[in-house]
């Protein structure tokens, strides 16, 4: 039996990452989809775990050459996306497949799988919070800050249209309430 999709959106600094860690230590038969990026990686990411970094034309030809199942530029010339390949082995193994992707290529997967993924938007408890989270990660400018702001509320807009959305103002407790509803999907 072919596995499901589990697609997991936030904006930057909403502790997605943090969340998708501790969901993989509960027994959900979870597998993670290691997105591609065209990005640089940060200290302490690995290729092959973290993402697969590319490099911009090479990952504008795996979009030529139709390898994604999802895409974006989600900031000037930084592109992420979920390769086909890493999804479909994955869930041939039977896995159930965690995808972190942006809220438009979360969308765009929904409409693909249907009622084979469901899609959950995390949210932080408010932007004043998120702008506190983003700063003490001492990863960003004040300027990429603003950028991340700015796209996080925009990226709230899209909420609505997500199957669950759970409210981070606690990491263990919705990485709790998270795994209930990630349990209820796989056992339907």
């Amino acid at each position: 039996m072919k596995g499901k999709l589990i697609i997991i959106s936030a904006p930057s600094g909403t502790g997605k990452t943090t969340i998708i860690k501790n969901l993989m230590e509960f027994d959900l038969n979870l597998a993670f989809s290691i997105s591609a990026t065209s990005r640089k990686p940060r200290p302490k990411e690995t290729n092959g775990i973290d993402y697969y970094f590319l490099e911009h034309a090479d990952f504008m030809k795996k979009v030529k050459n139709n390898e994604f199942i999802e895409w974006e530029e989600v900031y000037d010339g930084t592109c992420y996306g979920t390769l086909k390949e890493e999804v479909e082995r994955l869930t041939t193994l039977g896995k159930n497949v965690i995808c972190d992707v942006d809220v438009v290529g979360g969308l765009n997967i929904k409409k693909m799988y249907e009622n084979g993924a469901l899609t959950i938007f995390i949210r932080p408890p408010s932007i004043e919070e998120l702008k506190r989270r983003l700063t003490n990660r001492n990863t960003d400018t004040a300027e990429t800050i603003e950028k991340r702001l700015a796209k996080a509320e925009y990226e709230m807009t899209f909420e609505k249209q997500f199957d669950v959305t759970i409210v981070n103002d606690d990491i263990l407790k919705a990485s709790e309430e998270i795994k209930e509803i990630i349990s209820d999907f796989i056992n339907e």
